[in-house]
């Protein structure tokens, strides 16, 4: 009777168990499982033909940003996406360079540590001074608040900071591109800074 009662109990642990496996795997699988499309088909058209809409994803907005289909909300998610693919492509650039061996010559300081002897990556911001470091978040600010932005109000499309006087300026020969080829560089510029921005 014991031994019967033993069993029982183990049975329905072992049912219990089996169970919670059960509802463990199948909230897994709806996790997985497509997601009721609550933004409308006219807010999602909106952005479907966007710079960026592109296989094999096509338009993506996964946390439902731009579901309202404003224009001026997406242009200015478009401008903040541009802005950190273009410092992620640098800071990629600038990491592989150092892992290459290539160093500036010199010292990086007044006590005279030489940046050769800075490490790469995180273990930077350690060796590096604070006053090293304030000077590079300045630096940052400046570019932030003078160059990285508009400045004329011509600006060709969200992220186009040429900030070209009528007269001409520093363009690089875009003008001279056609309007595909255009659009074609700014997909891979894109593309490019999302991949950066993935490590």
């Amino acid at each position: 009777s014991r031994s019967c009662r033993h069993n029982l109990s183990n049975k329905r642990k072992s049912i219990t168990m089996k169970s919670a496996v059960f509802a463990t795997l199948l909230a897994s699988a709806a996790a997985f499982a497509p997601a009721s499309q609550k933004a409308s088909s006219s807010a999602l058209a909106a952005f479907e033909n966007e710079l960026g809409a592109q296989p094999p994803l096509g338009f993506y907005d996964p946390l439902g940003l731009v579901a309202d289909g404003d224009q001026e909300n997406f242009d200015r998610l478009r401008y903040t996406e541009v802005k950190h693919g273009r410092v992620a492509m640098l800071a990629v650039v600038g990491y592989l360079v150092q892992e290459a061996g290539y160093r500036l010559g010199g010292n990086i300081d007044l006590s005279g540590t030489k940046f050769s002897d800075i490490p790469n990556g995180f273990g930077a911001l350690t060796a590096i001074s604070p006053v090293g470091l304030a000077q590079i978040f300045a630096f940052i600010g400046i570019l932030e608040t003078t160059i990285m932005k508009d400045v004329t109000g011509t600006n060709e499309f969200v992220g186009d900071f040429r900030n070209m006087n009528p007269e001409g300026g520093l363009d690089f020969g875009w003008d001279t591109f056609d309007e595909e080829t255009k659009l074609e560089k700014r997909a891979i510029e894109l593309n490019n800074g999302r991949a950066a921005q993935m490590g």
